[in-house]
């Protein structure tokens, strides 16, 4: 079986500098659409979460949007929005059972290649109920995308900040979503041309894409990532580099900042320190961590 990660690792160096770039809700305007309109119906389609439809919703949308959480893995974040379900007092007064996800959790802790591929052969092996309730959610999640997400822009600014940045620095996709999905949407608004690999879910974690791409051939101070979520910023954490957040909801202000004066920071060596510092204050401002049904 061939390497995922074997494109970021055989990458060609022909710059000092790398910039890593995440997909949805960071590049693209994309997040809204996915999550409320192909991830969530089919999150309580394939849970049977009918009953209880417009907490889940809820529920859903604060882990995947709104949260500490955005931007994290789908069968992590099924993990997450069913735990904040399970304690929602209007779901336990309905007396509705939350469905059991022990076998997920399970797989999650072992597994970093969360992607269909890793959870069919995990299925293959075990059977486990949990499992096949995920693979249940995500293959036709991943239809709704193909058949609905279309024609969704690129932030403005992006195009010529990726133009930009190619000029003096490898360009790389780092993202948690299928490979598939990405070749299609970067290469439909024509912004695959910029980038030198794009890496998705099959990889392994962000932390992971970023580690394969340096491959020892990169100083750390040399190597920045461009996120919406907080996974983004543990995955530059986790290997030393740079880190310049996409705020949600203020993404084209973020992208504005980014293209007239954080990239320039980058590459004069000025970007790390109290500037940096600043920047990621903010950006935790835009990332609770209690749902407001809480608060």
């Amino acid at each position: 079986m061939s390497n995922p990660a074997q494109a970021l690792i055989d990458m060609e160096k022909k710059h000092d500098y790398m910039i890593c770039v995440d997909s949805d809700g960071c590049a693209f305007d994309a997040m809204e659409i996915k999550q409320k309109e192909c991830f969530a119906p089919n999150f309580i389609n394939a849970y049977d979460l009918q009953p209880v439809s417009k907490y889940a919703r809820e529920c859903w949308e604060f882990v995947n949007l709104y949260s500490v959480d955005r931007g994290c893995n789908r069968f992590i974040a099924i993990i997450k929005a069913l735990d904040l379900l399970g304690k929602r007092k209007e779901v336990i007064a309905r007396g509705f059972k939350v469905p059991d996800t022990t076998g997920l959790k399970e797989w999650v802790k072992v597994e970093t290649k969360l992607g269909n591929p890793a959870l069919e052969a995990a299925i293959e092996k075990t059977g486990d109920p949990a499992l096949k309730q995920a693979i249940r959610y995500s293959i036709p999640a991943n239809k709704s995308v193909e058949e609905i997400v279309h024609g969704v822009p690129p932030f403005p600014l992006v195009r010529e900040s990726l133009a930009k940045g190619a000029a003096q620095a490898e360009m790389v996709v780092v993202s948690a979503t299928p490979a598939e999905a990405l070749q299609r949407e970067w290469t439909e608004h024509g912004l695959i041309e910029y980038m030198t690999v794009v890496a998705g879910q099959e990889v392994g974690t962000k932390k992971e894409q970023i580690r394969a791409a340096m491959s020892g051939r990169y100083d750390p101070a040399k190597v920045i990532m461009v996120g919406d979520a907080m996974g983004d910023l543990e995955a530059a954490k986790g290997n030393g580099v740079l880190f310049y957040p996409i705020n949600p909801g203020a993404e084209d202000a973020s992208w504005i900042r980014f293209y007239n004066e954080a990239f320039d920071k980058f590459i004069d060596g000025t970007f790390a320190g109290s500037y940096q510092e600043a920047l990621i204050e903010e950006f935790k401002t835009y990332l609770p961590v209690t749902p407001p049904w809480e608060s």
